[in-house]
């Protein structure tokens, strides 16, 4: 698998668990370590801190890890198929928007935008560098 594919598994897998929390017929107590899990992965206070280079996402790792396997343990296999399959259309409506004309003008015309900005004051700056040269 590309790396692609391995960061689109796991958009859908945290959609899939996204769409369990929801899900009435989901244990309380699931609900719990879903949140804690994703709690500890955004707090700012952790056991080992990220800017750590390589072992500070060790912790990060190891506790979305063990919260996602819980989570496949606790959720009841129906629940987990029905919210997965909601996760997969989710994600085809999605890559649909995308591929919209209307998007594509709109990602082409805020490009264009940024560019003509980026160059008029561009031009503003090497215009006024002469000048400061010069006195």
């Amino acid at each position: 698998m590309t790396w692609k594919q391995q960061a689109q598994r796991i958009h859908t897998e945290g959609q899939t668990f996204y769409f369990a929390c929801k899900h009435p017929r989901v244990p309380w107590y699931a609900k719990v370590i879903a949140v804690c899990t994703a709690g500890y992965l955004f707090s700012p206070i952790q056991l080992i801190p990220s800017f750590i280079p390589a072992v500070g996402f060790l912790d990060d790792f190891l506790v979305l890890f063990l919260g996602v396997k819980l989570l496949q343990r606790i959720i009841p296999p129906d629940i987990l198929t029905e919210c997965r399959q909601r996760a997969n259309i989710a994600e085809m409506r999605r890559n649909d928007e995308v591929r919209s004309k209307a998007a594509v003008v709109a990602v082409l015309t805020v490009a264009l935008v940024w560019l003509f900005a980026a160059i008029t004051v561009g031009g503003m700056i090497a215009s006024y560098i002469p000048l400061a040269i010069k006195k």
